[in-house]
């Protein structure tokens, strides 16, 4: 196939059956860690999800300046943590040219207009949340799912988003109903946390630890 032809192919997008509920988890992934995973399948058993999509992003905006590793090593190294057959990683933001989250939630949901879309999050993201660009935009675009994190749980309520979308949250024993709920519409997950980040992997990493 000639390389011009390769370059107007639409970017690939991980299999779903139609009317499927879908989960996307949007990150850096450097590195990924038990604790994505741990949210990931919390949110597939509480959600009834499908499958999750985790959409490793080509970069961060609000972390721009901080170096980060590259996209291959980081698809690779979520390919191993996910190792589970419901968990699809997925660089569609790259190849696709996608920045921002508003711009990956349109695109997804004009692709696969079929499918039950929902929005996973840390509570760590809905601390802030209101600094994501178009970030109401996101709430009145898809579902959202917040999982508990620790040290976030007061804070991401009380947050200018939390505040903001009160109004929209459903009860936690609703959540089923989230991925077939129009939105503005959101849950908080409670349960196991595991005290881990990225941040704190990195931080180790260059201690030498």
């Amino acid at each position: 196939m000639p390389v011009s032809r390769l370059r107007t192919l639409p970017p690939l997008l991980p299999p779903a059956g139609d009317g499927q509920r879908i989960g996307l988890f949007g990150g850096s992934f450097d590195p990924p860690h038990e604790g994505h995973r741990h949210v990931t399948l919390m949110a597939l058993r509480r959600l009834q999800l499908d499958a999750v999509w985790w959409l490793v992003t080509p970069g961060n905006p609000l972390k721009a300046g901080r170096a980060i590793a590259p996209l291959r090593e980081r698809m690779q190294a979520a390919h191993a943590c996910a190792a589970h057959p419901r968990i699809a990683v997925s660089d569609v933001e790259a190849q696709a040219g996608l920045r921002y989250t508003i711009d990956t939630l349109h695109y997804l949901k004009q692709r696969r207009p079929d499918l039950a879309f929902v929005w996973i999050m840390g509570a760590d993201g809905l601390t802030h949340f209101h600094r994501w660009r178009d970030w109401r935009d996101i709430a009145r675009a898809m579902p959202i799912c917040v999982i508990d994190r620790p040290g976030h749980s007061r804070a991401a309520t009380a947050s200018i988003a939390g505040q903001a979308l009160a109004r929209y949250r459903l009860p936690e024993e609703a959540a089923p109903r989230l991925p077939a709920t129009p939105p503005p519409a959101w849950a908080f997950l409670h349960g196991p946390r595991l005290p881990i980040s990225s941040t704190q992997i990195r931080a180790r990493r260059d201690a030498g630890g």
